[in-house]
């Protein structure tokens, strides 16, 4: 009986599972393609650079203490 690291034997536990799925290469397929919409489409339509538009390069360290410093005052 062949001992191997510990590493090896996480990825061949992997390795051997996600090799005889079925069903499950569809899930994983799925999940992926949300995980892009989320992180890729949203993103950029629905969360612009709020730093970049309100601050000059080099001053986004001082806004977000102000503001911080302002919001906590409240």
């Amino acid at each position: 009986m062949e001992r191997h690291g510990f590493w090896y034997q996480a990825f061949r536990l992997y390795y051997d599972g996600f090799r005889q799925m079925t069903l499950g290469k569809t899930l994983w397929l799925i999940i992926g393609i949300k995980i892009f919409i989320i992180f890729a489409i949203l993103k950029v339509f629905f969360f612009p650079n709020f730093l970049k538009q309100n601050t000059e390069k080099g001053g986004e360290a001082d806004f977000v203490t102000s503001e911080f410093v302002e919001r906590v005052g409240e």
